[in-house]
């Protein structure tokens, strides 16, 4: 989950390969009580999903394994993989040994069975992909009819943000380099517009339940004045969430 970048990269003519095991332990360490991902996305989660007690819920990509904890101790049964090794390793030391996580790539086929979870996370995952296509359907297909799907990516309007001269309403990668915990990395993203999001979505044979830009938690102000001093109304923009149901 990224944090606010240090500096904004040209829009990207060539693959960056977002490399999470060489700055894995940055990441965590950056993250783990950052505004955007402490205060902003966790909390987000954790409130779409409401009472989440005994639902079997994947995280995919689960990075270190935060959202997986936070679920878990509001009584889900949590499992989740990544593609990083070191990432995995990271949640394993978080979650402990009893919890099912696996190295797994979101592009590929997912290790589980059909029908496996009542609930599926992909937070901040699915915007460092061209095609959402088989993703999408490998998410629809281990979760039960009826079951939902949290997606959290870069919200549509961030790359005219940072870049006005590009075109909206194309599906163009770009890249930004950020500095985790003293360790400088460089993250590429695909952007699409809102309704490219919303069709693959539907074509996956997923309904759009919830469409939601939440503010932060309210502690958020008190815990970083000067950040959030740069927004009157007390929101922002950075990522779009949704909740999906399986058709």
């Amino acid at each position: 989950m990224p944090a606010i970048p240090e500096s904004s990269a040209v829009i990207a003519d060539v693959a960056v390969e977002n490399d999470y095991d060489g700055f894995a332990e940055a990441y965590t360490a950056e993250n783990e009580t950052s505004l955007l991902n402490a205060y902003y996305v966790r909390p987000a989660i954790v409130d779409l999903a409401g009472d989440v007690a005994g639902r079997r819920i994947l995280d995919a990509g689960c990075g270190a394994g935060p959202v997986s904890v936070a679920l878990r101790d509001r009584g889900a049964v949590v499992s989740g993989f990544d593609r990083s090794a070191k990432m995995v390793e990271l949640a394993r030391q978080r979650l402990g040994d009893d919890v099912d996580l696996r190295v797994a790539d979101i592009t590929g086929p997912l290790p589980y069975p059909d029908g496996a979870f009542d609930d599926a996370v992909a937070a901040l995952v699915l915007h460092y992909l061209e095609d959402w296509t088989a993703p999408l359907a490998e998410l629809r297909r281990v979760l039960k009819p009826g079951g939902r799907l949290i997606v959290v990516v870069n919200h549509p309007i961030l790359l005219k943000m940072v870049h006005r001269e590009t075109d909206y309403f194309a599906t163009t990668k770009w890249s930004d380099e950020y500095n985790f915990n003293g360790q400088k990395a460089v993250l590429t993203y695909w952007h699409r517009p809102l309704h490219a999001m919303t069709d693959a979505f539907t074509a996956a044979g997923f309904r759009t339940a919830v469409i939601s830009e939440p503010p932060p938690a309210p502690e958020a102000h008190e815990l970083f004045p000067d950040e959030m001093a740069r927004f009157p109304s007390g929101a922002f923009l950075s990522f779009m969430f949704f909740v999906l149901e399986a058709a």
